[in-house]
């Protein structure tokens, strides 16, 4: 059975880990955390120009500093091979120049956008006597928490400067070498520009755990961990600070009975390309019993010969003795490896009912030629993202120029699909009275 790749015991070699003692409140860790404060109040007073100017510098040392940062990254994934850390998190780990490159590009693209602090809208309230309008306004100090992935952490910081927002950065110890030059690298720029430096802190393993970390409220505003889901839940479980958590995988996909099998070829295919995490990859497939035997073997043994590993439920294991048989706990969580799980509904309603049941909910699909299939599907899902007809492959800087985005995001009531800016900003309503 294909699941999540454990530590194998090495979860309390990490900082990712939350089995650490705890540090008394206003020790170590509290001074940690007030800098970052402190950095937030000022960087929110700055204008938007300078800001701006902090976003080019910093992309500028990041490409300044490629070498310096790969070599950094080397010792870390030498470290890795001999802790014996799980190759899933040492594909996330490795950079390449092209990943470098890419974040380098997503740097210099939010320097050039318009500051979202300027923005104004109107308000769903108005008064009596007067004018109310919404305004934007940053959120304060974001905690983020990575396991491997060292670019995310440039990217995040970049993310949260274009919104006024300080960062700290707190990530796994396998990525120790990378995270501190590319911090120290971002720092110099702010320094450079003029901008606080404590904007962006990397706060070292030793100081303190993870769980007193999640209980900094009065210091954090939001904690975004990006990594395997188990180690999502466990961060969420504990902070009493909001969560904004990452989705990768268990993304679901209907085929529909009058979609052509080229259609739902490319949308699998597409959805597994996404580098260096397939955020969005289409792992489990619901079919109609109106899908013919032929289309069915035709797409299996495309994705055999590229690699796939694939699962299906009983019926079909019976019908189909090359396929391997998907146990129940399977369909509610992600593989995060090119395994894809086949089961057969009765129709579109059974589909959208285990989908809303079963997927991350952070993005689902439908391959379908019918409208009113389509309507059906799009209105009773409550996914994050649905995606119809189109690949819903993850793209931190999509090629149409359209958001920059972190990660993906799955909360239950507070659905965010792409995190970009708008999730590390808050809406503020002014009301404007009239005098008598």
């Amino acid at each position: 059975m294909t699941q999540e790749p454990e530590l194998d015991g090495l979860d309390v070699l990490l900082p990712s880990s939350l089995e650490e003692e705890s540090v008394p409140p206003g020790g170590a860790l509290g001074d940690w955390t007030r800098r970052s404060a402190q950095a937030a109040m000022a960087l929110e007073d700055l204008p938007a120009g300078l800001r701006s100017a902090g976003l080019r510098g910093m992309a500028a040392a990041m490409k300044a500093a490629q070498d310096e940062i790969l070599e950094a990254n080397t010792l870390d994934l030498e470290a890795s091979q001999e802790m014996a850390v799980p190759e899933l998190l040492q594909d996330w780990l490795k950079l390449t120049p092209e990943r470098l490159q890419g974040a380098v590009c997503i740097l210099r693209e939010l320097a050039e956008w318009p500051d979202p602090m300027q923005q104004v809208g109107a308000a769903s309230y108005q008064p009596e006597r007067g004018q109310a309008y919404t305004q934007r306004s940053p959120l304060g100090v974001v905690a983020f928490l990575s396991e491997a992935f060292p670019e995310l952490g440039a990217i995040a910081a970049a993310l949260c400067l274009r919104t006024a927002n300080a960062l700290l950065l707190r990530g796994g110890s396998e990525a120790s070498h990378s995270n501190a030059i590319i911090v120290e690298v971002l720092r110099g720029a702010l320094e450079n520009a003029g901008l606080p430096t404590d904007s962006l802190l990397l706060l070292p393993g030793e100081v303190g755990s993870l769980s007193a970390l999640l209980s900094q409220s009065n210091d954090l505003d939001l904690v975004i961990p990006y990594g395997r889901p188990s180690w999502l839940q466990q961060v969420m479980r504990q902070s009493v600070i909001p969560v904004l958590p990452t989705a990768m995988g268990n993304c679901y996909l209907y085929w529909g009975s009058s979609a052509p099998l080229e259609t739902v070829r490319w949308m699998i295919i597409d959805s597994h390309l996404g580098e260096p995490d397939a955020v969005n990859a289409i792992e489990k497939v619901l079919l109609p019993p109106s899908i013919s035997e032929a289309s069915l073997q035709m797409l299996w043994n495309d994705l055999l010969e590229r690699g796939f590993e694939l699962r299906a439920d009983a019926g079909l294991v019976e019908s189909f003795s090359s396929l391997a048989l998907a146990e129940d706990g399977e369909w509610d969580r992600p593989y995060l490896s090119p395994t894809i799980a086949f089961r057969t509904v009765s129709g579109l309603s059974e589909a959208i009912a285990w989908i809303n049941r079963h997927s991350s909910g952070h993005g689902d699909c439908l391959a379908t030629d019918a409208y009113g299939e389509s309507r059906q599907f799009t209105l009773g899902l409550r996914s994050a993202m649905v995606y119809v007809n189109a690949s819903p492959r993850f793209e931190r800087r999509p090629s149409n120029g359209g958001e920059i985005a972190l990660g993906m995001c799955n909360v239950t009531g507070a659905r965010t699909g792409r995190i970009g800016l708008d999730a590390l900003t808050q809406m503020t309503q002014i009301v404007l009275g009239q005098k008598k």
